[in-house]
């Protein structure tokens, strides 16, 4: 393949695409490295929730898309905001425009949707493979992800769901759109109670007739027809036998007979084989004359039938009943969401429902009741509990301006506030939205058991019919050819029971879910199964300083006044300096002189000059004032020796103000280090993750906080882009990189890290350039979100072995290996009971994720102590 000449570094050019597919910064890592495999000077920026892509690069808008579709992703061509990178390519952009425009109006250009399902009917994994098969083929579908554990469907389209629903229905499943995630979730619950009561019940007429028949045969009862009157006993047997079939076993020869007309395969359809033919050869042999078979071919496996059918009821019930509890993280924060709330009008409240609130609306939130929607306090004073979306345990004060988030409860006050985001605006609902699509998602460890599961139940049914060949054909085991019908049947029966792939489905959905739930719970929202794997392979995690590990506040921690200085005036003087001034330092100093400055009466500024990268100028009653950096004084030749100078603060920032003639004032100022952050430093370490702090600050700050903290790997006066070739560095040398920052000033960082975790409020901008978003501060989260992914993966790779093993040991045993050695046959009752015991293993497996509970440093309680 050949690519157009590179142009000059001046020569760049800067477009935004229109992109349909992309779902988080993880699609946009995969865009940006295939689009620098080509021009490695390529500046790729994504917003995924705008579908925009933002590429500065040398190539061409052909290469650029080429590179997009091959990452799996659409381009619909540009906005109309791109731009050169430079003013003499700007006509050369233009003409990149106007081809798209063209482009744009000759093609049909549809917005995609996202959109979720509720999907019916499936049995297996083999039902997963035909659904999202079906899906997938459909016209103008992007992607498509379809969920065992949950039975739904994440589908991402430029179609209608109706064209869905019918694909779905054509393969032979029933499909209806999620519009509410609550409503969803309480159907859900509903259907799958009403689910298990029936198989409860199924089970029961099983096994209600088939653990007579069988104790009866094991007690020395005669299994054979051997006279008419036998006959006569056993066709009796074999109605009730058919009627119970027919009755509890149903849906399992209805999904069978869609199955086959649909031409796929799936768990039914063995199940159907497998009972039918025990069904069908008992009844043969019961009407035909006794004559026509032997002695040894007249047994009767009635309560084979029933049994099976029994058994993987009872199964499916327990695995069901284990299952329901896999979402509760989810039905947690559902049942956060207040139902009615308190309006305003003049002087009139009313009680109206939540669903009616519209933005700008005034309501009332009293004492206990939990707020309906985000919004902004007007007035009023209380204390709001928002631990479940902070992690705070403490309650926050809330006053007029502060914030208030759906699902959080206030305390002891009342408190009156304006709607700003309502309905799947708000920071629950998104929330919701993220845990229940990450829990839909697929980790890359499920592709080889989707890749057997597709193939998995015709390569039964042809592993079952060579199974009956070998007995029908050979007979060097010494039976007679009497015995070789029964063993036919027997061992044909039992692999198509056996080999069900119901525990190879399982193995991954499940834990995902409980595991992004678990994840949930401590505050981190991970985005997609793709990041819960990624997190538990990391060895090194990355840290920006400011914001992560410090607080991003700076404070004023200590100040040396000259002996001819006096306080109060020297608070007046910074007071009105800053008061104008923009520096990130001007609101440390405002506030610690605030006090000070409010006992004296302010004075007025003459003049006022900002001096770039130095500080400040003003002049009062006519002589001129300076507050600034070192450089400042230096240019101004004013002497930094001070006899109280501090040396405790040699790492802090020093601001100093003068006059004309000397040094007055020197202020030391520190950013905070967060609480928590030497334990997260040293749960990273007994991890076994190396640490790196990246930060834009001086050396002497830098070397302090890192050893502060126990950080010995640190960089310092990082511009954004050297802390992302810090990361592209790292992941040369073989390193997994997990970034943690802000989610904005680190973006191009977090994008290119392997995993990169959002630190803050969860933002609409933290969630959308982050792989994992923590909604608190506390950098503790991220080390709890690494163990539970290490747990998790842990987990589905135990459930994977199991069912692996179990498939791999299994299809022998039951096809008669061990017949030779032991003269022994796998019972197809017993194969039924192993492959529905199989499934309620994986699922209790993996609910003991719901147990896990994170480890952590011994210096957390130290620090609290503290």
């Amino acid at each position: 393949m050949t690519y157009p000449e590179s142009k000059s570094a001046d020569q760049k050019i800067r477009l935004t695409l229109n992109i349909t597919g992309m779902s988080c910064q993880g699609c946009v890592s995969k865009v940006r490295k295939l689009i620098q495999e080509k021009s490695p000077e390529a500046i790729i920026e994504g917003i995924p929730k705008e579908h925009k892509l933002v590429v500065t690069s040398d190539l061409d808008l052909a290469a650029i898309e080429a590179s997009v579709q091959k990452a799996g992703y659409q381009s619909l061509g540009l906005f109309d905001n791109s731009e050169p990178a430079h003013p003499d390519t700007r006509q050369e952009a233009d003409q990149a425009n106007t081809v798209s425009k063209e482009q744009i109006s000759t093609d049909k250009v549809d917005s995609s949707f996202s959109y979720q399902f509720s999907i019916g009917g499936m049995t297996c994994a083999g039902c997963v493979n035909t659904v999202q098969k079906a899906l997938s083929n459909s016209e103008d579908v992007i992607s498509a992800d379809v969920n065992f554990a949950n039975h739904t469907a994440q589908v991402v389209s430029k179609g209608s769901s109706d064209a869905l629903i019918k694909a779905v229905e054509d393969s032979g499943y029933q499909a209806s759109l999620i519009l509410d995630a609550e409503k969803s979730e309480e159907e859900r619950g509903e259907r799958e109670l009403a689910e298990y009561h029936h198989k409860c019940k199924s089970s029961a007429l099983g096994l209600g007739l088939g653990i007579p028949l069988m104790l009866y045969g094991l007690l020395g009862g005669n299994m054979i027809v051997s006279s008419l009157s036998d006959r006569f006993v056993w066709f009796a047997v074999g109605v009730a036998t058919l009627l119970i079939m027919v009755s509890a076993g149903k849906h399992y020869f209805r999904g069978a007979w869609k199955a086959f007309t649909s031409h796929q395969a799936n768990m039914d359809l063995l199940i159907a084989l497998g009972t039918a033919s025990a069904w069908l050869y008992s009844m043969l042999v019961v009407l035909v004359p006794i004559s026509w078979l032997p002695d040894s071919a007249r047994h009767l496996y009635f309560e084979a039938a029933v049994m099976i059918i029994g058994l993987i009821n009872l199964g499916q019930a327990l695995e069901l009943r284990a299952r329901r509890k896999t979402s509760q993280a989810l039905h947690r924060l559902l049942d956060l969401r207040p139902k009615m709330a308190t309006r305003v009008d003049g002087d009139m409240e009313s009680r109206v429902s939540v669903a009616d609130i519209r933005v700008n609306d005034i309501l009332r939130v009293r004492s206990g009741d939990k707020i309906p929607v985000d919004g902004e306090v007007l007035e009023g004073l209380s204390t709001v509990n928002e631990s479940m979306l902070t992690g705070e345990a403490a309650p926050i004060e809330k006053s007029a301006g502060s914030l208030l988030s759906a699902g959080t409860v206030n305390g002891q006050g009342s408190l009156l506030f304006k709607a700003t985001r309502i309905g799947s605006d708000t920071l629950l609902a998104q929330i919701i939205t993220m845990v229940g699509k990450a829990q839909n998602s697929k980790p890359p460890i499920s592709v080889l058991a989707d890749k057997v599961s597709s193939i998995f139940v015709p390569s039964v049914i042809i592993i079952a019919i060579l199974t009956a060949l070998a007995w029908f054909n050979l007979s060097v085991f010494g039976m007679g050819n009497d015995s070789v019908f029964s063993y036919m049947l027997v061992t044909t029966i039992s692999v198509l029971i056996i080999a069900c792939p119901c525990a190879l489905g399982l193995a991954t959905p499940i834990s995902t879910m409980i595991g992004i739930g678990k994840a949930a719970e401590y505050g981190g929202l991970i985005r997609n199964g793709d990041a819960l794997q990624r997190a538990s392979e990391l060895t090194v995690v990355v840290l920006d300083k400011t914001g992560t590990i410090t607080e991003g506040k700076p404070k004023v921690v200590n100040e040396t006044l000259s002996e001819q200085a006096h306080k109060g005036f020297v608070a007046q003087v910074v007071s009105a300096l800053e008061a104008r001034a923009n520096h990130p330092l001007a609101d440390a100093l405002l506030e610690h002189c605030q006090t000070d400055a409010a006992e004296k009466e302010s004075v007025a500024l003459d003049e006022f000059k900002s001096l770039v990268g130095l500080g400040v100028k003003g002049s009062i009653e006519g002589k001129a004032y300076y507050l600034g950096n070192e450089r400042l004084m230096k240019e101004k030749g004013i002497s930094l020796d001070l006899n109280t100078y501090d040396k405790q603060h040699n790492a802090a920032t020093r601001v100093y103000l003068s006059d004309e003639a000397a040094l007055m004032a020197v202020f030391y100022i520190e950013d905070p280090i967060k609480q928590g952050v030497k334990s997260a430093i040293s749960n990273f370490k007994q991890q076994g993750l190396k640490v790196v702090m990246l930060t834009g600050d001086n050396p002497e700050t830098a070397a302090s906080v890192a050893n502060m903290v126990g950080i010995e790997d640190y960089h310092a006066q990082l511009m954004p882009n050297d802390k992302l070739n810090w990361v592209k560095k790292l992941q040369a040398q073989g390193e997994v990189v997990g970034m943690i920052g802000d989610g904005i000033n680190d973006a191009p960082a977090l994008a290119q890290a392997d995993v990169g975790f959002a630190m803050g409020a969860g933002t609409d901008v933290a969630m959308e350039s982050a792989d994992i978003t923590l909604i608190h501060n506390d950098l503790n989260g991220v080390a709890d979100v690494i163990q539970i992914s290490t747990a998790t993966l842990r987990n589905i790779k135990q459930n994977l072995w199991g069912a692996f093993v179990y498939n791999s040991l299994s299809i022998p045993i039951a096809a008669g290996i061990l017949f030779p050695f032991t003269g022994w046959l796998l019972s197809p009752v017993i194969a039924g009971a192993a492959m529905a015991l199989s499934s309620v293993t994986v699922v209790t497996n993996a609910n003991r994720l719901r147990l896990f509970r994170i480890s952590r440093s011994n210096l957390e309680s130290t620090e609290e102590g503290k």
